[in-house]
C-alpha cells in the first residue's frame, strides 16, 4: 500500500540514521560508491544509514566539519525520497555526484561535468511540479565549475537507462542538453521546494552518440571518487 504525504515527515520512513547528519551531503546513486567516497573524504566514517540498501556515511572532512555521503539508488523516485528525508532531518546543502551518458561527440569518457540545470523528462520531478529545466543553485554551480575547471552543462533527467527512443536524444539536444542521467532533476526540484540548496556534478561514463560505449568498471569506480573530490573542493570554496 502506498501512502501519499504532502510534507516532509518528522520521522523518516526510508532512512534510519545511526550517526549524526551533516548539513552538507554528497549524493551518489550507487551505495558502493558512497562507501568509496566516504573512505576517501572522511576521517573514521560512521555508517549513517543502511536501511533498504541505501548506504550512507558521516564523518569529519578535511576541514574538521561534518560531512555526509548518502546514496540515493537509481532513478528519480528514490532520489526524491532520499532528498526529502535528508532535508527533513536537517540537511541544507545537497550535491549530486553521479554518472551520465554524453549526447555529444566531443565529451570524452571520464569528463567531469558541473551541471547548471536539469531538464525534467522524468516522472518524479514532473510530478513534483517541474516543467522544463530545473536550475541548480548558482553559487554551488560556480564552485563546482571552478573545482572541475570546466564550464557547466545542462543535463536531462529521464526514467530509462536502456531507452529505445532514439528520437528523444535529438529533442533533448535541441533543448540544450549535453548529457543524460536519471536523478538530478528530482534532487534539484525537491531542494527548491524545501528551501535547501542543491547542485550536481556528473562523470561521463557512457557515450551514446553512434551507439553506446561504456567506460571500464574500474575507471567508473575511480570517476566516482573523483566526483567526490570535486564536490568537496566546491564545498570548501563555498565556505571561503
Amino acid at each position: 500500500m502506498f501512502h501519499i504525504v504532502a510534507a516532509v515527515p518528522e520521522t523518516p520512513i526510508h532512512l534510519r540514521p545511526a550517526a549524526e547528519l551533516a548539513e552538507r551531503v554528497l549524493l551518489p546513486g550507487d551505495p558502493h560508491r558512497a562507501l568509496h567516497v566516504a573512505q576517501a573524504l572522511l576521517e573514521k566514517p560512521l555508517m549513517f544509514n543502511h536501511h533498504r540498501g541505501l548506504w550512507g556515511y558521516s564523518g569529519r572532512a578535511r576541514d574538521g566539519s561534518l560531512l555526509t555521503v548518502q546514496s540515493t539508488g537509481m532513478g528519480g523516485p528514490g532520489a526524491a525520497i532520499v532528498a526529502e528525508e535528508l532535508i527533513g532531518l536537517g540537511a541544507r546543502t545537497l550535491v549530486r555526484i553521479g554518472t551520465c551518458g554524453s549526447l555529444l561527440d566531443d565529451i570524452a569518457l571520464g569528463t567531469l561535468l558541473p551541471v547548471d540545470a536539469a531538464i525534467a523528462a522524468d516522472g518524479a520531478s514532473r510530478a513534483l511540479g517541474a516543467d522544463g529545466p530545473v536550475a541548480a543553485d548558482a553559487a554551488i554551480t560556480a564552485a563546482l565549475a571552478e573545482a572541475a575547471g570546466r564550464a557547466p552543462v545542462t543535463c536531462v533527467s529521464t526514467d530509462l537507462f536502456y531507452d529505445p527512443r532514439e528520437d528523444l536524444r535529438r529533442e533533448w539536444m535541441a533543448e540544450g542538453a549535453a548529457v543524460v542521467e536519471m536523478e538530478a532533476a528530482a534532487v534539484l526540484q525537491v531542494a527548491s521546494q524545501h528551501g535547501a540548496r542543491a547542485g550536481c556534478v556528473l562523470a561521463a561514463t557512457d557515450r551514446l552518440a553512434g551507439g553506446r560505449v561504456r567506460a571500464a568498471f574500474d575507471d567508473v569506480e575511480e570517476m566516482g571518487v573523483a566526483l567526490g573530490e570535486v564536490a568537496w573542493t566546491a564545498l570548501e570554496l563555498l565556505d571561503r
